[in-house]
């Protein structure tokens, strides 16, 4: 199967008055085109800023340094703005975190979706209302025809959430960015949420790129999964792989985390001692040594390159002793 997206070695860096930010520094991975990758990491690892970047809606202060993000064979890094506008929200969409803030409180439901219609696909009003309510039908919204005529406000979290959905996949992209999809949602809300995306991207035969910080969203719902910590890409492989076999000791302690089904617990959860590091001053050697159980004096000094560290053809680590940990040292109290 052939990549619709590869994004090599792609550096975007914030300029502050604090500092060089590194939100995103140096990371290489591609989908596949109807498949789904997740990236995994915890807030502030550059998930976020990385989709952003694939976009063309890096904010000021921030700049694309390096790198290439390619799509269906053209480099959107660099294209002129006029060309990315006919991609972005065509070709290729993206649903944001927070669906309050993505929507216009001013206008009606059905209006903002036939706004998105009409800017790529033209036509009148009236058609492209016709389109808005088939597309909330698609996402399951009661009486889409009546609703078309309310206004965010008036819906659920879990309702602006579909109408984001509906706007996103309006012109049936290639491929779609979910960015923390379900933040903010119950658990019954967000498995209704996860699963109606994973219909319409068999529906509409789309990629998907799934952002999330929630490593029990990644198993039913992805099939690769990039892990990210302080702006580059640690572990990647499938997603079997990830969960049954992880090289990198930030996923093992992501896994350590979360509460699994699929095993008896094991006593209590244990979560990864410290915090991120800043990214202005990210630590040398492996970024990860200050909050690892597993540290050696080579961790401190040597950065790790992402490469196949194991008998695993295709499972990425950037560890030294990926495949041979060691004995995990007590944690710091």
């Amino acid at each position: 199967m052939t990549n619709l997206l590869t994004v090599d070695d792609l550096q975007v860096h914030f300029f502050t008055d604090s500092g060089v930010v590194r939100a995103v520094d140096g990371i290489s991975y591609s989908v596949e085109s109807g498949k789904t990758l997740a990236i995994v990491g915890e807030s502030g690892s550059g998930k976020s800023v990385n989709a952003l970047a694939i976009m063309g809606l890096v904010p000021e202060p921030g700049r694309i340094l390096q790198g290439s993000v390619r799509f269906q064979d053209e480099d959107l890094v660099g294209m002129a703005e006029s060309k990315l506008r006919r991609i972005r929200g065509n070709r290729i969409a993206m649903i944001f975190q927070d669906p309050l803030t993505s929507l216009n409180p001013v206008f009606s439901i059905g209006n903002q979706i036939a706004e998105v219609i009409r800017n790529h696909q033209g036509g009148t009003k009236k058609q492209a209302l016709v389109r808005a309510i088939e597309m909330m039908e698609l996402v399951e919204i009661p009486r889409a025809a009546e609703r078309a005529g309310d206004f965010p406000h008036q819906f659920s979290g879990g309702m602006r959430q579909r109408v984001v959905i509906a706007m996103a996949i309006a012109m049936s992209p290639a491929l779609l960015i979910a960015d923390e999809p379900t933040t903010a949602l119950d658990v019954t809300v967000q498995a209704q949420i996860l699963q109606l995306l994973t219909t319409l991207q068999k529906e509409f035969g789309m990629a998907m790129i799934l952002i999330t910080h929630d490593l029990g969203l990644v198993a039913e719902h992805s099939d690769d999964v990039a892990v990210m910590y302080a702006g580059k890409i640690v572990e990647g492989s499938g997603v079997e792989d990830i969960y049954y076999r992880p090289q990198h000791p930030y996923t093992l302690g992501l896994m350590s985390s979360v509460t699994r089904l699929d095993k008896e617990p094991e006593g209590r959860l244990k979560p990864i001692r410290g915090a991120p590091p800043s990214l202005i001053n990210v630590p040398s050697g492996c970024s990860f040594h200050p909050r690892c159980d597993y540290v050696q004096p080579q961790c401190q000094t040597d950065s790790p390159a992402l490469q196949v560290r194991t008998a695993d053809a295709g499972h990425l680590a950037a560890c030294h002793f990926a495949g041979q940990l060691p004995e995990p040292k007590e944690a710091a109290k």
